[in-house]
């Protein structure tokens, strides 16, 4: 039975940033429900909620839609504090550590999975990810480029072993940072992918001893208190639902948005796929928008600002 309280997570389970979530779902306890989508378009039973977004995975809390991964941890985080992902301090720092993770690392990993699985692609996917991207999604060429893909992802690997191996005087660190942050969700992720995808991820692992254990220590974590619910019972939470207000406004927003000024979202990407909506909250690491879904009513969809452009409509 749906809980209208408990997170909604909108994912499918082959999903490297679904992992990531999955895995802080895990670490924080929280009891959560699962909705899986299509791995390629068409996904009916998303669009409605996002306005058009479709990179997953997409979080729900009601009729409150969190796109993108910055979105969705942000607002763990602050509705489940403890136990937190930035310990000692770290505001900063487990975040750029996941720019690494979610852009570097994950083209790597991306190129060395694909280009390994090779022919046993579907084509539904490669045209699925070509329109995407804007630009071929090319395996015949990851397949060729398979000795340089295995140099980047070794080397990547590489900077987690070394983190892990800490110093003299501190000795091995059992996380990245010293105790569990989304530093270790973010690095996990790409591990997870590979060891998911891949027959000969021991070979390719057996060079990194403490990466190793590492990995085995992320994945006791395990992903929460699971719960499996049908689209359509998220569709209709969320048609039942009324967003919180939560406004606030930015003064020194550089581009001097207000609230209730209407916008469109788009991520910062090859092909553009505009969110319309009003400006309800917007700060320097995220911007929600109130739109009109003919089916749902009033939906709030989060969207973080890195790597997503704001424009009046």
């Amino acid at each position: 039975m749906s809980d209208p309280q408990q997170p909604i997570l909108h994912h499918f389970e082959a999903s490297p940033f679904s992992e990531k979530i999955r895995v802080i779902f895990g670490f924080k306890r929280i009891a959560w429900q699962s909705v899986l989508i299509p791995r390629i378009l068409p996904k009916p039973d998303l669009m409605p909620l996002t306005g058009g977004y479709r990179r997953t995975p997409v979080m729900q809390i009601g009729a409150e839609v969190f796109c993108d991964t910055r979105a969705i941890i942000r607002e763990l985080e602050t509705s489940y504090p403890n136990p937190t992902l930035f310990p000692h301090g770290n505001a900063g720092l487990p975040w750029i550590v996941g720019e690494w993770t979610d852009r570097a690392f994950f083209l790597s990993s991306v190129n060395l999975v694909f280009g390994s699985l090779g022919d046993k692609v579907p084509q539904s996917f490669i045209e699925d990810r070509t329109r995407l991207r804007g630009a071929p999604f090319d395996v015949k060429a990851m397949t060729a480029g398979l000795p340089h893909h295995r140099d980047q992802v070794r080397d990547h690997l590489r900077l987690i072993e070394a983190q892990l191996a800490g110093d003299k005087a501190s000795g091995l660190r059992p996380w990245l940072l010293g105790d569990f942050s989304l530093a270790d969700a973010s690095a996990y992720m790409n591990v997870w992918y590979i060891r998911t995808n891949l027959a000969n991820a021991d070979d390719i692992l057996a060079e990194f001893p403490l990466l190793r254990d590492w990995e085995g220590r992320v994945r006791a974590v395990g992903h929460g208190q699971r719960t499996d619910i049908s689209a359509s019972d998220a569709l209709g939470i969320a048609a039942k639902a009324k967003p919180p207000t939560r406004a606030a406004g930015d003064a020194n927003d550089p581009g001097g948005r207000k609230l209730g000024a209407r916008v469109a979202v788009v991520a910062d990407e090859a092909v553009r796929t505009e969110v319309a909506g009003e400006i309800v909250a917007i700060s320097a690491d995220h911007i929600a928008i109130r739109r009109q879904d003919p089916t749902l009513g009033e939906v709030v969809v989060h969207f973080p600002r890195i790597g997503y452009q704001v424009v009046a409509r």
